[in-house]
């Protein structure tokens, strides 16, 4: 037999196992709420190609391909225990099982790493969560794909209503067409049907309500039986308390800014500080996707190194602020052509970081240009460290967190010495560290953070929802802190 043909072999034999993997993943999520993982990336509805495709991915950051013969046993020994809701990464399990020299089964390995899921310990799996959309523009149907896309199991959160101005004739099939088809994002995965007689879009089986109003106070959302909901706000028109505020009619208990809060509205990056929320907090702000971007990493460099002070440049996707050709706009720059400029403009996100991260004494500034491509930005965080270090050094230590912290749901990381920023569409994480771009000399480090600055960030705004209501299950192995 040939070398290529053995190669063949195992493809086909490496499909025969992912095939086999599959049911066993799609029915712990919808009968126990479980979420499968690898390495914090989910393996629900997704493909053979897929699945073997992010197998393939761990050799970036963990330094060696992952085989799906390895995960497989994990996830048998997964079906034979009594879980909770729960997320589950078998990926970390088959790395610590590695690492692990007590001489165990991988069944008896895993009923201990997952303890915290099973029997007396588990959670019970909650009601389903009302979640309202004001908006529907680029980050409004982002956020309804992935609310669709959680509702698998029939638990946790629930679209019900997206809330617009009428646009006027075949509204309704307009906006259902824009969730079907997008041109950075892809096709929706699922089918979507219309009743334009009960103004109602069917996603995946999902009923959602579109309501037309041009002002909170024209609302009344007992009237569609939605109750005790989140009500998440695209639109960015209100920023303060005061006009966020508006939302809280009956129906609604807590409102969730897509844009940076103003005043006291707290600023929130999954991840980081979600802990502030103080449960009786009723407004609270996601701040922005470049704020998500640097954050996580900042607070990463400022627990191991120190950080003295710090710039970041943002090199930014244009976004609908922006004209098409050159117009008239209330900015300055904004106004000139979007597609045909580089656009130097302002961000609020190096500002934000104080929010976020208050414990921070470092001075960050910041600044941006807007490029003429239509998604996913990199921000250049220069930092002066309180220590010198080696770019060996920094380098591992990002690996190691974008794998095993607490933040390895929001920093990943990436060796490939070809990526460019179409690579990164698509990505969850709120930040993706290019290794092959970062600089270290002495005590100052420069990191080139890849985002997506649409689907990236409303992950983020999804986790941050998830925690709001509840339903932000623990994830096992628990990561080390």
């Amino acid at each position: 037999m040939t070398v290529n043909e053995d190669s063949f072999t195992n493809w086909k034999n490496r499909e025969e196992i992912t095939e086999s993997m599959i049911p066993i993943i799609g029915k712990l999520h919808r009968e126990r709420d479980v979420t499968v993982l690898l390495h914090s990336r989910s393996l629900v509805n997704k493909s053979v190609v897929s699945i073997l495709k992010t197998h393939r991915f761990a050799r970036q950051i963990a330094g060696e391909e992952l085989s799906v013969t390895e995960t497989l046993p994990f996830l048998q020994a997964l079906t034979t225990l009594d879980l909770g809701p729960s997320q589950i990464d078998i990926g970390m399990l088959a790395a610590t099982y590695k690492a692990d020299d007590r001489g165990l089964s991988v069944e008896e390995f895993t009923a201990g790493a997952v303890a915290g899921a099973t029997g007396a310990n588990k959670i019970e799996r909650c009601e389903p969560r009302d979640v309202v959309l004001y908006g529907f523009g680029r980050i409004g149907r982002l956020v309804a794909r992935l609310l669709i896309e959680k509702a698998g199991s029939g638990n946790g959160l629930r679209l019900r209503a997206i809330v617009v101005r009428q646009g006027g004739d075949q509204d309704i099939v307009k906006r259902a067409s824009l969730l079907r088809r997008d041109s950075i994002h892809g096709q929706f995965q699922g089918t979507i049907t219309v009743d334009e007689a009960s103004s109602t879009i069917v996603a995946n089986g999902n009923e959602i309500k579109v309501i037309y109003a041009s002002d909170p106070s024209e609302v009344d959302y007992t009237a569609y039986g939605i109750k005790n909901a989140i009500l998440v706000d695209n639109t960015g028109k209100w920023r303060d308390r005061e006009g966020l505020s508006k939302h809280l009619r009956p129906g609604i208990a807590k409102v969730v800014l897509t844009a940076p809060g103003k005043g006291d509205v707290p600023n929130i990056v999954h991840g980081v500080n979600q802990d502030m929320i103080k449960p009786d907090e009723q407004i609270l702000s996601c701040a922005s996707c470049t704020t998500n971007a640097i954050v996580p990493p900042l607070k990463a460099m400022e627990d191991e190194y120190g950080v003295l002070r710090g710039h970041v440049e943002t090199v930014h996707s244009f976004t609908n602020d922006q004209n098409l050709l050159d117009n008239y706009h209330s900015s300055d720059r904004r106004g000139r052509s979007a597609p045909l400029n580089m656009v130097i403009t302002e961000t609020g996100a190096a500002s934000a970081v104080a929010k976020a991260l208050p414990d921070l004494q470092a001075k960050i500034t910041g600044s941006s240009i807007r490029v003429p491509v239509p998604d996913v930005s990199i921000a250049i965080l220069n930092l002066q460290l309180a220590r010198e270090t080696t770019r060996e050094e920094v380098l591992d230590y990002l690996r190691n967190v974008s794998l095993t912290s607490p933040l390895r749901r929001q920093i990943d990381f990436i060796s490939a010495p070809d990526a460019v920023s179409s690579d990164f569409i698509g990505s969850r994480h709120a930040s993706i560290v290019d290794a092959g771009a970062t600089k270290v000399e002495g005590d100052n480090a420069i990191l080139y953070l890849w985002y997506d600055n649409e689907f990236g960030y409303s992950c983020q705004v999804i986790r941050v929802v998830q925690h709001v209501s509840g339903v932000e299950y623990p994830t096992f192995p628990a990561p080390a802190v």
